[in-house]
């Protein structure tokens, strides 16, 4: 059973950029069955990296009017992601569109998780904000335990 660990978001954009650094912080962290990976949220990309998995989790930033730094984890294996909320592309086809359209495919993975980190800033330059930066730790730890192993 393979792993995926997807980061999502853009590195140079505030709170966009955590997915990536919660990609970065689990690298040598996770067990050797899970492979970790940043990607910037192009639907079509993201769905080849599901290529061989049978776990997926995916963590990327979101604006659904919580406050920042809350983090949802979303089965959606089970449920659908709220749209229009997470990684929207420059195309105007973000995350849960592509997931749905992997499930239409039969390419979502068995398992597949999304941590939805809510952001706070996405100004060009500016670093995580302290609430998503908290909770980027946060989803360290969680994605460590989901894949059996503890900080």
């Amino acid at each position: 059973m393979k792993t995926v660990v997807i980061g999502i978001g853009h590195p140079d954009r505030g709170d966009d950029a955590v997915g990536r650094i919660v990609a970065a912080r689990l690298r040598g962290r996770v067990p050797d069955s899970v492979s970790v990976v940043e990607a910037d949220g192009e639907a079509t990309a993201l769905m080849d990296r599901f290529n061989g998995a049978s776990n997926a989790i995916l963590v990327d930033a979101s604006l659904s009017g919580v406050p920042a730094g809350t983090v949802q984890r979303f089965d959606v294996t089970r449920q659908t992601l709220p749209p229009g909320r997470l990684g929207m592309s420059t195309h105007g086809f973000g995350l849960a569109e592509a997931i749905e359209l992997a499930r239409c495919l039969g390419r979502l993975p068995d398992s597949c998780i999304v941590y939805a980190v809510e952001a706070g800033s996405f100004e060009p330059g500016e670093p995580l904000s302290p609430e998503v930066a908290a909770a980027a730790d946060d989803v360290v730890e969680r994605v460590l335990t989901e894949t059996g192993r503890s900080g």
